[in-house]
């Protein structure tokens, strides 16, 4: 009775007045539906930028020179974004950054991914991620992406998303025939290798061979004038083919494909766009390949971060390279991540006490990482602190979190990468059910809490003096 009491202390409905619920669920309603729309890293590129220019920002490169409430964006690769409001104080005081990731697990097709098969055209895939690869057979699948062929034309593909698309599909063994399959481990009951997506059915006529393949090929080239061989410079993925919704009678959760990390993106998007005048630089950040380690050009593990500042300090003047690494260690930073929310249909992976919970607000998780704090970030008291007063001034319902039990596994953020350059780093982000799977749960009231949290520390982060920490000096007990 006691922990059901507290649970309801610990609720964010029930700190919420009929204003801010009204305003919880609006802001959901764009929320989904940009889940809806959003489903690779690059169409969040896209929708990030038009929001962007919407709101009044400029491209950085149309820029001479910076003044304080500038607001400036920068892209990179089709798969990257950053989006700044320039603050009063000198880039080398340090800025406050929001980072987040937009991809999500997937299955990306190979790069040659038609073959034909026992009566259909089929597409083979490779899956990206931590995924649970079971998750993903006997579902409608949508297919998303570009293919740039070898005179650099770009098509531009989505399939399975209208209400009169078709769509694709990889079929389940039937429980018939499944009794080895269903004996097996989780892990090894559907394969890697097996995950091909069913693509056509119908042959070509007057073909001697592979006609189911060839009719396949052959409708691409009438939509998109695409050969076989443009799959080898393509980028194409295939993804969950409905829309987000609300989950619950009484509405209060949201149900999507890629929540993991686009609620955080799309939470930080719409705070940045409402910063104004702030006095430290904020410099909200959308970046790739979080999923597979930040790897890549277009991951946090390059010059990314770097490179950025480097540019926004040229056109600021400032040339120096001493200065450059100055700025990055007095910033501060929230990386905007999710963390797993306790399921109560599996408790014996979650130790309560430690971690977060649907509609507790968002979620401050001090490290990450596997079994002792392995590839963690660690955030440091005095940071914790400081953000603790920042969400308390601005009636942010927040909760700590870590990622299960001790022992059980883990999992890393960008975090990490951020630190590296000294400036103070903590995953800030929303708790979620279900996470990597093809529907992630979360709480409509975290969603928007989150939000509040962003705004709030990009806005005002740091213009405050934080307390210093008062010194206690410690006492001895007579035994």
């Amino acid at each position: 009775m006691a922990d059901k009491k507290e649970g309801l202390k610990r609720n964010a409905w029930m700190r919420l007045d009929d204003q801010t619920l009204a305003q919880v669920y609006k802001f959901n309603a764009g929320y989904i539906d940009f889940l809806s729309s959003v489903k690779t890293e690059r169409e969040a590129v896209d929708y990030i930028v038009d929001s962007a220019r919407r709101n009044g920002f400029t491209d950085l490169n149309q820029v001479q020179e910076l003044k304080p409430g500038q607001k400036l964006i920068i892209t990179e690769k089709g798969k990257i974004c950053g989006l700044l409001v320039i603050g009063k104080r000198l880039l080398e005081e340090g800025i406050n950054l929001v980072a987040s990731h937009i991809d999500s697990p997937r299955l990306d097709l190979k790069a040659r991914p038609v073959y034909e098969a026992d009566g259909l055209a089929l597409l083979k895939t490779h899956y990206y991620g931590g995924i649970k690869k079971y998750q993903w057979v006997s579902m409608p699948l949508a297919l998303h992406g570009i293919v740039i062929k070898k005179d650099g034309q770009k098509a531009e593909i989505c399939i399975g998303e209208k209400e009169d698309d078709p769509v694709f599909t990889i079929a389940d063994l039937l429980p018939h025939l499944a009794k080895e399959q269903m004996e097996k481990k989780a892990a090894e009951a559907v394969s890697g290798e097996s995950l091909n997506a069913m693509a056509a059915s119908i042959p070509l006529k007057d073909e001697d061979s592979e006609n189911i393949k060839k009719y396949f090929m052959q409708l691409l080239k009438e939509s998109y004038d695409i050969e076989e061989d443009d799959f080898t410079s393509a980028e194409l993925e295939l993804v969950p083919a409905y829309a987000a919704r609300e989950v619950g009678l009484d509405r209060s959760m949201v149900g999507a494909y890629g929540q993991d990390d686009r609620v955080s993106a799309y939470t930080s998007l719409q705070a940045i766009l409402e910063v104004d005048k702030p006095e430290r630089t904020a410099l909200c950040l959308f970046v790739d390949k979080e999923e597979i380690g930040s790897t890549g050009n277009t991951g946090l593990q390059s010059l990314l971060i770097e490179n950025i500042m480097a540019e926004v300090m040229h056109k600021a003047g400032q040339h120096d390279y001493f200065m450059l690494r100055k700025s990055l260690a007095a910033s501060y930073a929230l990386s905007a991540d999710v963390n797993a929310a306790v399921d109560p249909n599996y408790p014996e992976v979650f130790e309560k006490m430690n971690c977060s919970f649907l509609s507790q607000g968002v979620v401050l998780t001090k490290y990450t990482g596997s079994r002792g704090k392995a590839e963690s970030n660690d955030a440091n008291p005095e940071f914790l602190g400081a953000m603790r007063a920042l969400f308390d001034r601005h009636d942010v319902v927040w909760q700590v979190g870590e990622l299960g039990k001790v022992d059980l596994g883990g999992g890393g953020t960008v975090a990490r990468y951020m630190a590296y350059y000294g400036m103070e780093v903590v995953d800030c982000g929303v708790a979620v059910m279900g996470m990597h799977s093809p529907f992630e749960v979360v709480s409509k009231a975290d969603v928007y809490m989150a939000y509040k949290a962003y705004r709030a520390f990009m806005q005002e982060f740091g213009a405050i003096p934080q307390p210093a920490a008062r010194k206690k000096r410690a006492s001895r007990k007579k035994i």
